[in-house]
């Protein structure tokens, strides 16, 4: 799972990402990597998986992870390639969802690009650069279509969703937010719009209005906004996200407490990100290791086997399920075996999240 953290110049999304990369090498089971300058990997937080390493004496704990990737360069007429217009749409192109840091507090030390604050103003920026790019990706994509219908009627379904898409966009609507058949599903998918790509808008407030974000009037704005869109909002603080990771386990929960939240933003943020496209987690356990496996949700079980390994998937026979709230109910796998929770599932068998697995393969 790749997330592109976009954002106009002084919204605070470097600062975001630094504290992304900070809590990804904080991270001593799966530590921060470095692909590309750009780009952190950080695990899905997730406390089953250090209750089962207790419980089966675990010697590794192996999270979900998740790639966020910090994607610099967009001024306004980044689509007919100013700045560094095209390698920002390329590296937007590469993500499955964006992630795009709106400024909602007020300092006068640190200037806004367009003057002042105005966070619809800036959303909209940012998303006309991605529907001019999209635009010019259908238009591209029509003329060779109608060149094909010569030879083939089939095209004329292709050009007229591609009709469908490009009207949308030139009234400010996101491909997003269309209804599509099945068949339109499969078209839209290969044609890789930006605009089709989930969304979720990062309010960054100041620590001050943490306290009562809900009612925060910028806040509110760009969650009506978002709500038009189909797309998520999260608020966060990006000066405390940058804090919290760089603090140990302890002390993140005593400051946590502290300012009266459940979890840190940057928690929240992957959480969503994970539910947004359609993820969940199946889980394995044993004593060389505990690991969860993001999978699509609707995953059948052979499928799942075959994110462990190919063979798997192959030479699957069955795959042996309980879930992760009766075995902690129950307290070890042999009680739950002996009261017969464990159950024997076969290959139309649809993955539930919190799946504990151990598949049975024959190669």
């Amino acid at each position: 799972m790749k997330i592109g953290i976009v954002g106009l110049p002084n919204v605070g999304k470097s600062t975001l990402f630094n504290s992304i990369t900070k809590a990804g090498a904080e991270c001593a089971n799966y530590p921060f990597c470095t692909i590309e300058p750009n780009v952190g990997v950080v695990a899905v937080p997730d406390e089953r998986l250090e209750k089962l390493g207790k419980m089966y004496n675990t010697q590794k704990i192996t999270p979900a992870v998740v790639e966020f990737v910090d994607i610099a360069g967009l001024v306004k007429g980044a689509s007919k390639g100013e700045g560094l217009g095209n390698k920002f749409l390329s590296h937007i192109r590469e993500t499955d969802a964006i992630a795009e840091v709106v400024r909602c507090f007020e300092d006068s030390n640190v200037v806004h690009v367009d003057g002042d604050i105005d966070p619809i103003r800036d959303i909209q920026t940012i998303n006309l650069e991605l529907i001019f790019a999209d635009i010019e990706t259908v238009e591209k994509r029509m003329e060779k279509a109608k060149k094909m219908l010569k030879a083939d009627k089939k095209y004329q379904a292709e050009i007229d969703l591609l009709e469908k898409i490009k009207l949308a966009l030139e009234n400010g609507i996101p491909a997003r937010n269309l209804e599509y058949n099945e068949d339109e599903k499969e078209m839209v998918k290969e044609m890789f719009l930006l605009t089709n790509k989930p969304f979720i808008y990062i309010a960054n407030v100041s620590e001050s209005q943490l306290e009562n974000v809900q009612s925060d009037g910028y806040v509110q704005k760009v969650q009506e906004y978002a709500k038009q869109e189909k797309a998520e909002v999260i608020p966060l603080c990006v000066k405390i996200e940058e804090e919290l990771s760089s603090l140990d386990d302890s002390d993140k929960k005593e400051m946590l407490e502290a300012l009266g939240l459940k979890e840190s933003g940057l928690d929240t943020l992957i959480k969503k990100s994970y539910d947004l496209l359609g993820l969940m987690s199946f889980l394995t356990a044993g004593e060389p290791e505990v690991r969860a496996w993001t999978i699509k949700k609707g995953t059948k079980a052979p499928n799942a086997a075959g994110k462990i390994h190919s063979d798997i998937e192959r030479g699957f026979i069955k795959a042996e399920i309980i879930s992760y709230d009766e075995l902690m109910k129950e307290g070890s796998m042999v009680q739950a075996r002996e009261k017969g929770l464990v159950r024997q599932e076969g290959k139309d068998y649809i993955m539930q999240e919190g799946d504990i697995v151990l598949f049975k393969f024959n190669v």
